[in-house]
């Protein structure tokens, strides 16, 4: 099996998540990461799905995904033509021996200490997988406490978007009827409304005679 990315362009409604999560589970595939967020339309949200799969049920997969009422767009992104970022929280002992070589791992990688205990040093490090697991290994030794990482999020190079390309309309509510209709007070039902004709100018109108 091989690694593939995949971004998903989805409609922003309750559940959707849940639907794409569960199909690709169905197949069997387990997948590795996941990340979902709002994109630059506020009713549309991407998902970037880590999964390792070989290639024929990947293009099953994607072709049930198509078939989701809520999913607008699939695109497989090219590890090379694509940059990827994860966001890694660890928790590493350090007291006054070994202090100073856990910040020189800091520095060595580009991460940054975000907490300080008297015996641990919380560090937040952004990268690709490779140099999130390359900075592991050095801070193991140490004894790493805790450590949460977040899924990972990609996005193709150069100028292009996936979203530039023509997606399906998404159904947004109409404006409530009340504010695009001028407020007209009702007449009563039983006293029906009768427009006064406006006589023209210069022609009296004679009073109406009775009996």
């Amino acid at each position: 099996m091989s690694k593939h990315t995949l971004s998903i362009l989805v409609e922003n409604k309750h559940g959707v998540l849940a639907r794409v999560a569960a199909l690709i589970s169905r197949r069997g595939f387990n997948i590795d990461s996941l990340a979902v967020g709002p994109t630059e339309h506020p009713e549309v949200s991407r998902m970037t799905i880590a999964v390792s799969v070989d290639e024929q049920p990947l293009e099953q997969i994607t072709k049930q995904l198509n078939k989701l009422v809520n999913v607008i767009k699939i695109v497989e992104l090219e590890p090379s033509q694509t940059v990827q970022r994860e966001l890694l929280l660890v928790k590493v002992k350090a007291d006054t021996l070994t202090r100073g070589q856990v910040l020189e791992t800091v520095q060595l990688f580009r991460a940054k200490v975000v907490d300080v205990a008297p015996d641990a040093i919380t560090i937040e490090a952004t990268g690709n997988p490779d140099k999130l697991e390359a900075m592991l290994r050095v801070l193991e030794p140490f004894g790493v406490r805790e450590l949460v990482q977040s899924g990972m999020v990609a996005i193709g190079r150069g100028s292009r978007s996936i979203s530039d390309r023509t997606l399906r309309p998404v159904p947004v509510p109409p404006p409530h009827v009340a504010s695009a209709t001028p407020n007209v007070q009702a007449q009563p039902a039983d006293r029906p409304h009768h427009p006064v004709p406006t006589p023209p100018p210069g022609r009296p109108v004679a009073p109406a005679r009775h009996g």
